[in-house]
């Protein structure tokens, strides 16, 4: 592990530290990798697409449910993307949500277009709570991560609508400019 991060750090410096300090600045992720990939020139436009595992599922874990506040019955929608910018995989994310907390037109977006979670619900008005991240991977994330994420996204009123692990890539920092 010591020599995992001596190897992060002496390849990801400056340019992580400079993404770590876009994504703090924002509640939504989308943003901030919108964001980042106009700052750094990875596509044009620098729009962000989540492709959909449309198969992919994950039950929602107790912890999961204690953190969105719904009980054992109520239903938690899961969605697994890759966030990317032109053809560049930004991040891998795991989003568990609360469907009844969104409206009809969010969920079927949601289940049917390539459209980011933060942005279908930006209307919301959400806020982002970090609960954990690190330098590397978390145990939801695929190999060469190189900053992990665990986040719930809250309404004005204090609700939960979403739990996130939000996996980012190499490509990230790979064109960082000093």
């Amino acid at each position: 592990m010591v020599l995992l991060a001596a190897l992060l750090g002496g390849c990801v410096g400056p340019g992580l530290s400079r993404f770590e300090q876009v994504l703090a600045a924002n509640d939504s992720a989308t943003t901030a990798l919108g964001q980042w990939c106009k700052a750094q020139a990875i596509a044009t436009p620098p729009t962000i697409r989540a492709l959909a595992n449309r198969a992919a599922q994950a039950p929602a874990s107790t912890e999961i449910r204690a953190a969105l506040g719904v009980g054992a019955h109520e239903a938690v929608g899961y969605r697994h993307v890759q966030l990317v910018c032109g053809d560049t995989v930004m991040s891998v994310a795991h989003n568990w949500y609360v469907p009844g907390r969104l409206t009809p037109e969010m969920n079927r977006t949601l289940e049917t277009s390539d459209t980011p979670f933060g942005k279908v619900v930006s209307p919301l008005g959400f806020r982002r709570e970090r609960l954990s991240e690190q330098r590397g991977a978390m145990a939801e994330c695929p190999q060469g991560t190189v900053l992990s994420h665990r986040a719930v996204l809250k309404l004005s009123d204090g609700r939960a609508i979403s739990v996130v692990v939000e996996c980012y890539t190499r490509a990230n920092i790979s064109r960082a400019t000093n």
